[in-house]
């Protein structure tokens, strides 16, 4: 080795440490002019010798090459959300089932909620390789390139692990600051808030500009089964992240009980303000792995974990209307037009008044003075009526007895409290379902957003999702603001879409209590629309997942007309019809994972974790993150912890990573 390249790798550790040292331990051990100029000198260097420019360059921090897009990241493991608690009574109503679940004799750890951006950060070797944002929870977008700019986040690990974490990327309360004062100086429109700024600086498809908005981090997860790394808890995991290199949030409690977690929930309620950053909640967790795999998940969320959200911010206003808007199910929504205020960082000009039960009970009516918060500060609602300010001539609220835009009679099913039209050509229904459609998450059509489909229906181009598939370039040409270049890309989107896996067709079709998550469980385990088709209730509640409300749905959304003569027109302009996700159907007889459920546990050392699961769900197998009754085989590597135990316990069959690998051969 040279002198140059001893001065570059000697260069290399100082700013790494250096930088540990400021942003993560906030222990500065030199000043910032001796860091920028140690910053400086390697800049040079890099640029006279770019063979000498490590993958983990803090060079990189300080912005590289404008892309045109982000691509999409299908994240190893699901970056799931959890259920939220407003009060007191969802904390201890939280706390007496995980009591009923697994007893007493456990602890919580209870976390600061960051109010910022979700990502995830993937380390090779202990180098950073790649980040991305939560996206839906299945899918992100890959800004690698943003996230090298945060000074918080380690580019080399002080261990060579390979490792997935997820974290909070947050715009410090002074960086926001800043950054609005030099958007006034300039003219431009300011951010509303923190959490809005520190997303818009990671989808910049300039990294520079990223680099320029000093954001932060915390890291407070790892992706998968923390105990291939030798922890047996939550708490000690987050010890584990801080050894390292992450920075973990050190405002951290272990709870006893709900108690505890009561009075550190009352702290910082009060305490919030006094943070260099801005929370929305605490975060309550399960601290025992073990615990954790026997509580297990729903659908969507964790059921050991919880978020509880600060209370609203309320201000006054008043309700100036009262609309209806029709879904695509058919659901009348009475949403309050209001006079414009600011509510938690943004102007509120509408409010959802959810149903006619909610109307009655709080008594609301056009012209009342009410109190307006955003639940879970997101989605503005009426709290109230100030009942004194109410005029006189003020009249209750009458929901209407006919749907708003076919005069079709609405219905009340049992057990609902929302009014339906149920005319299955309703206009409103069919715009609807078409918007949900073309959706990201559904079809995904790119260009072919609400106005657009609006417009569609209006000038009697389309009447129904089918009728995507026959639209021509002349014919978009003539609708406003489409020139000859967007009508090319949006046909050339809507036949691209044709080639969706099934559960994107599947989820698009708007089948009543049928997600994104049941839609792919379907799609994975019938294969071809024509087979779930035919498929009966008692098929449907023998997969995991799928409930009685569900089957029900799908086998009554199947058995109409209407939906029949609407696949049949789809397959004859050649939509996919086939899942295209991995499945290899193989003999039961010939092969030990075909239709089991598996569970890896422990350090693996001839196949990563995720290729060992990749070729099992190749071979049929299911893999799961939690040992139970339903758990028929377990793989368990060096170190194996409490799902061995658990396991045996249950007498369910194991494995060691010598006899998974000759299996596999």
């Amino acid at each position: 080795m040279n002198e140059i390249e001893k001065r570059v790798a000697e260069l290399n550790q100082l700013l790494h440490e250096y930088g540990h040292a400021y942003y993560v331990l906030d222990k500065p051990v030199v000043s910032d002019a001796v860091y920028d100029q140690l910053l400086h000198e390697l800049i040079a260097l890099e640029q006279e010798h770019p063979s000498l420019v490590y993958p983990d360059s803090p060079t990189g921090r300080v912005g590289g090459i404008a892309v045109d897009g982000f691509r999409k990241v299908t994240h190893t493991y699901p970056m799931l959300s959890l259920s939220n608690a407003f009060n007191e009574d969802d904390l201890r109503d939280f706390d007496r089932k995980i009591r009923q679940a697994i007893g007493d004799n456990f602890s919580y750890v209870c976390e600061l909620k960051i109010d910022g951006l979700a990502i995830a950060l993937r380390y090779e070797n202990g180098v950073f390789v790649q980040g991305a944002t939560r996206g839906d929870g299945q899918v992100g977008e890959d800004i690698t390139a943003n996230l090298k700019t945060i000074r918080a986040i380690p580019l080399r690990l002080k261990e060579p692990v390979t490792i997935e974490v997820r974290g909070e990327a947050y715009m410090p309360k002074k960086s926001f600051e800043s950054l609005n004062n030099a958007r006034a100086e300039k003219g431009e429109e300011l951010f509303a808030n923190p959490r809005n700024a520190a997303a818009g600086s990671l989808r910049q498809l300039d990294p520079k500009i990223a680099a320029s908005r000093n954001l932060s981090t915390f890291i407070y997860a790892i992706g998968g089964d923390g105990e291939a790394y030798g922890i047996d808890s939550h708490a000690e995991m987050l010890d584990y992240l801080q050894t390292l290199g992450f920075p973990s949030n050190r405002e951290r409690q272990q709870c006893a009980t709900i108690e505890d977690v009561l009075a550190f929930i009352d702290k910082w309620t009060e305490d919030r303000l006094n943070l260099p950053y801005e929370i929305d909640g605490i975060v309550v967790k399960v601290n025992r792995y073990a615990h954790q795999d026997e509580l297990g998940f729903t659908a969507k969320s964790p059921r050991w974990a919880i978020a509880y959200k600060f209370p609203a911010e309320e201000v006054v206003t008043k309700i100036i209307d009262i609309e209806l808007t029709v879904g695509r199910t058919g659901v009348h929504t009475p949403t309050a037009i209001l006079e414009p205020v600011l509510v938690a960082g943004s102007t509120v000009g509408r409010a959802s008044l959810h149903n006619e039960d909610l109307i009655r009970e709080k008594d609301i009516r056009i012209g009342d003075t009410v109190i307006v918060h955003k639940a879970g500060d997101i989605i503005p609602e009426v709290v109230g009526v100030i009942l004194e300010q109410r005029p006189e001539d003020s009249v209750p609220f009458e929901m209407p007895t006919n749907c708003v835009a076919c005069d079709s009679e609405l219905i009340r099913i049992e057990g609902e409290v929302a009014l339906r039209c149920v005319n299955p050509s309703c206009p409103a229904q069919i715009a609807e379902g078409i918007k949900h459609f073309v959706s990201r998450n559904a079809m995904n059509i790119d260009g072919l957003g609400e106005k657009v489909v609006e417009q569609l229906l209006r000038e009697q181009l389309i009447q129904d999702v089918a009728d995507l598939y026959h639209l021509e370039v002349e014919q978009l040409v003539k609708l406003e603001r489409m020139g000859e270049k967007s009508a090319n890309n949006l046909v050339n989107a809507i036949e691209q879409s044709k080639e969706n896996s099934l559960e994107r067709l599947l989820f698009g079709l708007g089948i009543r209590h049928v997600g994104e998550k049941a839609a792919r469980i379907l799609s994975e385990q019938f294969e071809s629309i024509d087979q779930l088709m035919e498929a009966k209730e008692e098929q449907l509640t023998a997969i995991f997942e799928i409930g009685d409300k569900m089957a029900d749905s799908v086998v009554t959304y199947f058995q109409q007309d209407e939906a029949k003569s609407l696949i049949s027109r789809l397959k004859e302009v050649g939509v996919n019809m086939t899942y295209k996700g991995k499945k290899v159907q193989v003999e039961i007889g010939d092969n030990p994972f075909a239709g089991k459920t598996i569970v890896l546990t422990g350090k693996l050392s001839q196949l990563t974790r995720n290729e060992a699961k990749a070729k099992i769900e190749e071979l049929g197998g299911i893999v799961t993150g939690s040992v139970s009754k339903k758990t028929d085989l377990v793989i368990a590597g060096e170190d194996a912890g409490s799902k061995l135990t658990k396991a045996t316990e249950l007498g369910i069959e194991v494995w060691d990573e010598n006899r998974l690998v000759e299996q596999l051969q």
